[in-house]
């Protein structure tokens, strides 16, 4: 795939969680199998996280009808914990993800490299709505599901 496009795409919410929630439900395979994928007929049966710089993240996403399924995955540039991560696709592509303390509520901003395949605002509305189903099971999630302290 061609990445010289230079294009980025950023798409943001407001998660009605406290920080620290956000980050352990952002990167904890146990909660990403629960809200990585855009769609309820999608599921992610797998994922893997080694949060380090250097470290790889692999998630597998499918349809739920069996019909299509693909790995996402990359390599992580830099770590600060419950305020930033930044990594680089396996197509070469970057992404940061900026996680900002609001009280009570965590403001999410993703910006990442758009890719060629598809057009700016498919991507976007395709990156946003994964963004809004991390958002629902977040808030929807119980706080016993949270290792961390309220």
């Amino acid at each position: 795939m061609n990445t010289d496009n230079k294009e980025t795409i950023k798409v943001e919410t407001t998660v009605h969680a406290p920080v620290e929630k956000v980050w352990e439900y952002w990167t904890e395979p146990q909660h990403i199998t629960k809200w990585s994928f855009a769609s309820d007929d999608w599921h992610a049966p797998f994922a893997e996280n080694d949060l380090r710089v250097g470290g790889t993240f692999l998630t597998r996403m499918e349809a739920k009808d069996g019909s299509f399924g693909f790995d996402f995955g990359g390599v992580y540039d830099e770590i600060k914990i419950n305020e930033l991560i930044s990594y680089t696709l396996g197509d070469g592509r970057k992404v940061t993800i900026t996680f900002t303390s609001q009280g009570r509520d965590t403001k999410v901003i993703e910006v990442f490299d758009a890719e060629v395949t598809h057009p700016t605002e498919q991507q976007k509305e395709g990156w946003q709505a994964f963004l809004e189903n991390f958002k629902k099971y977040s808030e929807l999630s119980k706080d016993e599901d949270f290792k961390g302290g309220l």
